[in-house]
């Protein structure tokens, strides 16, 4: 590749990083050079990207010198730290943490809902929470043509959120539950005084408890929607929760639109016709999104789209997606994508 951006991965080694590795090869992203950062610990390691050889290097504020985008996934306190360097050296930054999310100056994006905000960017341009991301890039096309004023959303959240130790915990656990002796060190917080096991359980916290009852990661997807959608009076809710999956988000959402005229089918005709989202809904042949089955596919699955029956403009949804993919690594490349289709990175 002669010619092209140089791009740099911070948090390489995660999941989400290995994942943002392989949607740059998968959607031939236009690169040339290639830099993937880690931890001091894992610096000089090797690791093979499209039949080429790279060594990771520890993240430092010289190595954004000559990037053209730099991802980060390596963490609030790394994004922090580097972000603002890498963006002093001329990159432009998407970060995949809560670090800038609800800074008024940094846009937050999910392209099919707001790719214009791209263009407000001052150097750094946030990622959306995972669970998010799949509710308003599904309710976007219902907002667009029936108006959004409510959403009460309950998530069935995979441990790969919790990252690689959770995963590793839920699967430990499963394996010891005969014997009653999960040992749980990770969630729902790892930080918290107490923790709860996973395997065979529901765990109805996700981060910690805000004074109003809410948790921090409930508090994200009610702000965040607010700020993607352009909405800052809608009445919406969240609770999220923590399931023994490993990979793929689950949520029930109620919306309340303005129209009351609008049937089922009509919703299921629009999302049918809207790219990125795949529609599942067929309940007489039990047909409906499932993680198990949205596990490294790039689409928003949305199904059991129903009428409420004591409101006329009520309707509720099951929307699932794959939280490492479209939640994180799929909607960051899909930012630096937008970012070229709109003329905003500079031509190489």
């Amino acid at each position: 590749m002669s010619q092209g951006y140089t791009v740099a991965v911070v948090g390489a080694t995660g999941a989400v990083g290995q994942k943002i590795i392989e949607k740059l090869v998968e959607r031939s992203f236009p690169y040339s050079k290639l830099k993937l950062l880690a931890s001091k610990r894992s610096a000089g390691k090797e690791v093979e990207v499209n039949g080429l050889t790279y060594t990771l290097e520890e993240a430092t504020p010289a190595s954004f010198e000559g990037v053209d985008i730099a991802f980060f996934s390596a963490g609030g306190s790394i994004s922090k730290v580097l972000a603002k360097e890498a963006v002093s050296r001329g990159a432009i930054v998407v970060d995949n943490t809560s670090a800038f999310r609800m800074d008024k100056d940094t846009p937050l994006v999910v392209p099919e809902v707001n790719k214009q905000a791209l263009h407000e960017h001052q150097g750094i341009i946030a990622n959306p929470n995972c669970s998010t991301i799949q509710m308003v890039a599904a309710l976007e096309p219902i907002r667009k043509e029936y108006g959004l004023n409510k959403v009460i959303v309950s998530t069935y959240q995979a441990v790969s959120g919790a990252g690689a130790a959770a995963i590793d915990e839920l699967i430990t656990q499963s394996e010891a539950i005969k014997e009653q002796n999960p040992n749980p060190a990770i969630l729902p917080v790892k930080s918290a005084e107490k923790h709860y096991p996973i395997a065979g359980n529901v765990i109805p916290q996700i981060d910690v408890f805000e004074e109003d009852g809410f948790t921090f990661e409930e508090h994200k997807m009610m702000n965040e929607t607010k700020k993607i959608m352009t909405l800052p009076n809608l009445s919406i809710a969240a609770t999220c929760v923590r399931v023994p999956v490993v990979t793929g988000h689950s949520e029930s959402v109620y919306i309340e639109i303005d129209n009351e005229n609008v049937t089922v089918d009509e919703l299921k005709q629009l999302l049918s016709n809207t790219k990125g989202i795949t529609l599942q809904d067929a309940p007489e042949q039990q047909q409906y999104p499932m993680p198990y089955f949205a596990t490294d596919k790039d689409d928003v699955f949305v199904g059991r789209i129903r009428k409420d029956p004591s409101n006329s403009k009520g309707f509720h949804m099951w929307i699932v997606s794959d939280n490492l993919l479209k939640g994180a690594a799929l909607n960051s490349i899909q930012i630096a994508e937008a970012l070229i289709e709109e003329r905003i990175l500079k031509e190489v």
